[in-house]
């Protein structure tokens, strides 16, 4: 994907095709709550506010594991909010195939979603029997390696370059009294570093044939027991970790109590509102630096059906400016993440993000689980790794439990 730079992005005012004759207060709900996260959400609120609407927040803590229950309670039970925030993925497919969520294929027509949304396989998440129910804000990637350059400074040991030198780093860390690898207690946090491993350590085929493919054999076979050992040493490294939250974790890093995290590139947005700049106070491995692939998963908005009609006219003016290039701009500067349009660039990107950003050029993709995984299959994985992470479970045993889940994996 070649990406060219919209000079005047940053400057230009949100131009919506759409005309409202009478401003409406449009309730948004998401869980992006932390410092870095509410920075951004801010710039979407703002260019909405723009168009002479007024964007009223929602924000629900306690990340998606939270929030989304919540949301959808509020769907199903008739009292719906304007938009609401899911993953890229089969989040809110119970939702549309119940028919409670707004159908935006004409939109989508008409804005040419299908030539500027780019990888093509964001709208495809958003594709339910051919009709398109959801507004692809960001690509978020989960495979990234964020260590402290001042941690390792204080242990006296280089700053790792791949996963292996990061393990053989621990014990030097350790004896510094610090925390070798954060993980926060909430259990998609370690469900997600599991997924990383596998992608790095057996790499981009093994990972379609088991979240993909849902070969339960692959699941159970000898390159599996190999990420199984790695998620081992992170449960090792992780002890003393102490906190819940994933920013929590994030600023252990950023304090230098932490050597390392292995997080979203939306931990980018806590390191930039502290001032820490990419390269000099941190580093960042994608792929854990032994596979640079980066998966296509983030953030969508889908619509509930209101009745409402100002309000349902709003929304339209609000799915415009979600896709507006100074909105994509402005806002994937602030929350890390990369824009889903093919046509922007971000010029002032940091060296994170660069590296994101050629990654994606090359190809070097692979779908989140979010996407290959129904909810509920995506929840057992999530038990799973967090009873792991909080026990002596042996990898063997875990392994096992994680090819039953596999093997009935939808």
């Amino acid at each position: 994907m070649k990406l060219r730079l919209l000079a005047a992005a940053l400057a230009a005012t949100v131009v919506l095709p759409l005309g409202i004759a009478n401003a409406a207060d449009l309730e948004v709900t998401h869980w992006w709550t932390s410092g870095g996260e509410a920075a951004a959400v801010a710039e979407l609120a703002k260019a909405f506010d723009a168009t002479g609407n007024k964007w009223v927040d929602g924000a629900i803590a306690g990340s998606g594991g939270t929030a989304r229950p919540i949301m959808v309670s509020r769907i199903t039970g008739g009292d719906p909010m304007a938009a609401t925030q899911f993953n890229h993925g089969r989040q809110a497919e119970e939702l549309v195939q119940s028919g409670l969520m707004r159908d935006l294929t004409d939109i989508a027509t008409k804005e040419n979603w299908k030539d500027i949304i780019k990888p093509s396989s964001l709208l495809d998440s958003c594709t339910i029997d051919g009709k398109i129910y959801c507004a692809p804000v960001n690509i978020h990637s989960w495979q990234w390696l964020w260590l402290s350059n001042a941690a390792f400074k204080t242990a006296g040991v280089e700053v790792p370059k791949n996963w292996d030198e990061f393990v053989a780093a621990a014990p030097a860390l350790e004896k510094a009294g610090i925390v070798p690898l954060a993980v926060g207690g909430q259990p998609w946090q370690s469900a997600g570093a599991f997924d990383v491993l596998m992608v790095a350590i057996a790499g981009k085929d093994t990972f379609n044939k088991v979240f993909g493919d849902k070969d339960e054999a692959v699941a159970a076979g000898p390159e599996i027991a190999k990420v199984f050992k790695a998620a081992d040493d992170a449960r090792k490294m992780s002890k003393g970790s102490n906190v819940q939250d994933w920013n929590q974790a994030t600023n252990l890093v950023i304090t230098g109590k932490a050597g390392g995290q292995i997080m979203g590139d939306w931990a980018q947005g806590e390191f930039q509102l502290a001032g820490q700049k990419a390269g000099t106070d941190y580093t960042c491995l994608p792929g854990l630096g032994v596979n640079e692939i980066i998966s296509t998963g983030g953030d969508a908005f889908y619509f509930p059906l209101l009745k409402d009609e100002e309000k349902s006219k709003a929304q339209e003016v609000l799915a415009l400016t979600l896709l507006n290039p100074a909105t994509q701009v402005a806002f994937n500067l602030k929350k890390g993440s990369l824009p889903v349009r093919g046509d922007v660039d971000l010029a002032a990107a940091n060296d994170c993000m660069k590296k994101g950003l050629e990654i994606l050029a090359k190809g070097n993709v692979i779908q989140g689980t979010d996407q290959l995984l129904s909810a509920d299959s995506q929840k057992q994985k999530e038990d799973l790794f967090s009873e792991f992470f909080a026990s002596s479970m042996t990898p063997e045993d875990a392994q096992k439990r994680f090819a039953d889940i596999i093997a009935s994996a939808d």
